[in-house]
C-alpha cells in the first residue's frame, strides 16, 4: 500500500480504461474490493509496482502514466486483494493480443470520411446476416477476417443489400466461434483483424450505402477466457464477483455468468459498450442477443422469475440511443412473442425498434418444409403474414433462415425440404417461395449468408460458405436480386411493398393457394397483388379479386426458366381486372401460376 499512500492523486481525466493524452495515458478501472492496484506494461518493463493507481474512494482507481503510448504499448492491471495477486486484462480493452493475452493501448483516432452516409429507415431496410469468420473465400479450418468481408461488399451492394448484421465480433476464446461467448466486449476479435479493421469495414460499407448492425451479447458473458470472473478477488457463493449476480440469478443456459444488472457500475459498463459501437465505431444499430434472459432468469414470461433491473437496463440504453442517435435501429432477439419489447419506454415497454419474429419464421418454415402438400396450412401462413406486435408493421424482422434457424437441430431450408437433394427442383421451388414471402410481407426482411444461392446443410463456425454456388445457382441469385429490387421499389412500380398495409383477400386451403394485397397510399405503382401457390400443380386461369380495374402487370414470376432451367417456365400473363366483386374486392381477374410459385403484380399509371 506504500506506493498508493505516497502517490499524489487520482487522475482528473474522464473515461474508463486507457485514455491517451498528449505525452501519456490515463488508466481507470473499477475494482471496489481491491486493496491496491498497479498497471504493468511495456512502458515500465512490466513492473508490478512501478505505477500504482490511486483510489477515488468510490470503487474506481486511476493514474496518469507519462510516456505510455497508444498502439505501441501493452498492459495489464495488477490487483492486490489479501493474499491474491491478480493480473487482469482491462474490462474496457478495445484491443487485445488474444483472449488471454495483454491489453493494447487503443488509439481512438480514425480518419472517418462517412459524413454523407445515411442509415436507411426501417421500411427501406433489407438485412443480410453474416458471420465474419465464414463469409470468406477461406478453406475450412482457417478463420476468415474483415479484409475478406470488405472484398465482398461490392457483391452485397449489387445484390441490393443495404444493411448487414454481423454476428458478434467481440473477442472470444480461441479462433473459431459463433461469437456468443464474448470474453472482452469492447474488443474486436483479434483473428478478425481488431478495432481498426472493423472501423475500416464500417467505413467501406457506408461508402457502398450499406448499414452495419452490431450483434451484442448482454445476457451472459464468456464463460471461458473471462478475466471479469472474480475480477478484483471478491465473490459470494464461489460465483463471479463484482460483475455478476452471486446468487440464483447468475444461472443461464450458457454458464453461471449473468451480469448483475442491479449494480450501477455494471449497468454503466453495458451502457458505455452500446454507445461505444454506435458513436465511436459509427455502427447503424444494435441487435441484442437473447433479451429474454436479460429480463427473466429462465428466459420466460413467468413474472415470478423476472429481473426488473434487466428490463430497466434495456429501457435506459434504448432511451439513450433515441435521444442521441434516434435514426439508428435497436433490435431484440427475444422470440417469445412479447409485444412489450417494442413498446415505448414511457408506456412501460423496453423501447426496442424491432424484434426477430417467431410468429413469421416458424409457421412459414413449417409450410415450406412439410412433406406433403396437404400438410401446408394456409391459415397459419395468413396469420404469419399479417401478424404485428403493435401498430407499426416494421417492428418485426422477418426471415426463413438465421444462424439459429440453420443450426441447433435445424438446417438450411432447401436441405430441410429435400435432405437428399437440396439443389433439386422441389427444394429450389419451395425455398424461393419462402424468399418471396420474406420480401413481400410487412416487416423488415432478412436473409442469412449464402441463402441467396442455395447454401445447404447446417451452419457452423469452421465451414465457410461455398462461393462456387454463386455461379452454380446463379439464376436463383438473380431471383433474390429481383425480389430485393421489387421490395425496395427500384423501378417505382411496387411502392406498396414498403408500406404498412396487408389484406389477405384470397385463402384456398384445399388447393393451397393464397393471395394478398399490399399497399402504402394506394393506387397505380403502389398497390401490389402477391399470389402464392403452395401446391405441386399449375393453373392457366385462376380467378382472384383485385382492388382496381384495368391492366395488372406481372413484375415477378418465380417459375421463370431464366431463374433455373428445371423450372416449368409457366407463362404468367398480365391480367386485366374487370368490375365485379370477388374475394371482398371490387374487381376480379384471372391469373396463371406455376407449381410452388409466386407471382407479383402491380399497375402502371
Amino acid at each position: 500500500m506504500l506506493n498508493n499512500l505516497t502517490a499524489k492523486s487520482p487522475s482528473s481525466r474522464p473515461g474508463m480504461g486507457a485514455i491517451p493524452y498528449p505525452g501519456g495515458v490515463t488508466f481507470r478501472v473499477w475494482a471496489p474490493y481491491a486493496e491496491a492496484i498497479y498497471v504493468a506494461g511495456t512502458f515500465n518493463a512490466w513492473s508490478a509496482t512501478a505505477n500504482p493507481l490511486i483510489s477515488e474512494n468510490n470503487g474506481y482507481w486511476s493514474v496518469d502514466v507519462p510516456g505510455a503510448r497508444a498502439r505501441n504499448d501493452h498492459y495489464k492491471y495488477v490487483i492486490i486483494n489479501g493474499t491474491q495477486t491478480l493480473w487482469r486484462i482491462d474490462p474496457y480493452a478495445h484491443d487485445v493480443t488474444h483472449a488471454t493475452g495483454n491489453t493494447i493501448i487503443h488509439d481512438p483516432q480514425f480518419d472517418w470520411n462517412d459524413a454523407g452516409y445515411r442509415t436507411p429507415p426501417w421500411h427501406e431496410m433489407v438485412i443480410y446476416e453474416m458471420h465474419i469468420g465464414t463469409f470468406n473465400d477461406t478453406p475450412g479450418g482457417v478463420p476468415g477476417n474483415l479484409n475478406g468481408v470488405i472484398a465482398k461488399l461490392p457483391y452485397l451492394k449489387d445484390l441490393g443489400i443495404n444493411a448487414v448484421q454481423v454476428m458478434p465480433p467481440m473477442e472470444f476464446a480461441g479462433g473459431f466461434s459463433w461469437g456468443y461467448n464474448p470474453a472482452h466486449i469492447f474488443a474486436i476479435e483479434s483473428d478478425y483483424g481488431g478495432s481498426d479493421a472493423f472501423k475500416t469495414f464500417i467505413q467501406t460499407a457506408h461508402a457502398y450505402g450499406i448499414a452495419v448492425i452490431f450483434d451484442v451479447v448482454y445476457n451472459h458473458l464468456g464463460p471461458s477466457d473471462l478475466d471479469l470472473w472474480q475480477f478484483d478477488g471478491w465473490n459470494e457463493n464461489n460465483k463471479g464477483g463484482i460483475y455478476f449476480y452471486n446468487d440464483w440469478r447468475s444461472t443461464t443456459p450458457w454458464g453461471d455468468t449473468r451480469p448483475d444488472y442491479g449494480r450501477p457500475e455494471v449497468r454503466q459498463y453495458f451502457r458505455d459498450n452500446a454507445l461505444n459501437w454506435l458513436e465511436a465505431y459509427h455502427v447503424d444499430g444494435l441487435r441484442w442477443d437473447a433479451t429474454a434472459y436479460i429480463r427473466n432468469v429462465h428466459g420466460s414470461d413467468d413474472a415470478a422469475h423476472d429481473i426488473p433491473e434487466g428490463w430497466q437496463l434495456m429501457q435506459w440504453i434504448n432511451d439513450e440511443i433515441d435521444v442521441r442517435q434516434p435514426w439508428k435501429i435497436s433490435i431484440a432477439e427475444d422470440l417469445r412473442g412479447n409485444s412489450w419489447l417494442t413498446k415505448a419506454t414511457h408506456n412501460g415497454g423496453a423501447g426496442f425498434d424491432a424484434q426477430w419474429d417467431a410468429h413469421f419464421v416458424h409457421p412459414i418454415r413449417q409450410a415450406l418444409t412439410a412433406r406433403y402438400d396437404s400438410a401446408r396450412d394456409m391459415v397459419a401462413v395468413r396469420d404469419a403474414l399479417t401478424f404485428r406486435y403493435n401498430a407499426d408493421a416494421f417492428q418485426r424482422i422477418i426471415y426463413t433462415e438465421s444462424h439459429d434457424e440453420v443450426a441447433n437441430g435445424n438446417a438450411r431450408v432447401p436441405y430441410e425440404i429435400t435432405p437428399n437433394m437440396p439443389g433439386g427442383w422441389r427444394a429450389k421451388k419451395l425455398s424461393t417461395v419462402g424468399a418471396a414471402l420474406v420480401f413481400t410481407a410487412p416487416g423488415i426482411p432478412m436473409i442469412f449468408q449464402g441463402q441467396e444461392f442455395l447454401e445447404d446443410e447446417w451452419f457452423h463456425d469452421q465451414d465457410p460458405i461455398d462461393w462456387n454456388k454463386q455461379t452454380l445457382y446463379g439464376g436463383i441469385l438473380n431471383l433474390y436480386r429481383d425480389l430485393i429490387r421489387l421490395r425496395q421499389n427500384y423501378d417505382d412500380t411496387t411502392r406498396g411493398l414498403r408500406g404498412q398495409h396487408i389484406h389477405v383477400h384470397h385463402l384456398n386451403n384445399d388447393d393451397k393457394l393464397i393471395a394478398f394485397h399490399r399497399w402504402d397510399q394506394g393506387g397505380p405503382r403502389d398497390c401490389v397483388i402477391v399470389v402464392v401457390n403452395f401446391a405441386n400443380r399449375s393453373y392457366n386461369s385462376y380467378t382472384l379479386g383485385f382492388p382496381r380495374e384495368g391492366m395488372w402487370r406481372v413484375r415477378f414470376n418465380s417459375d421463370w426458366r431464366g431463374y433455373d432451367t428445371t423450372f416449368d417456365n409457366q407463362v404468367s400473363y398480365d391480367t386485366i381486372a374487370y368490375p365485379g366483386a370477388q374475394d371482398a374486392m371490387p374487381c376480379h381477374g384471372n391469373v396463371s401460376i406455376g407449381p410452388y410459385s409466386v407471382i407479383i403484380l402491380s399497375q402502371d399509371t
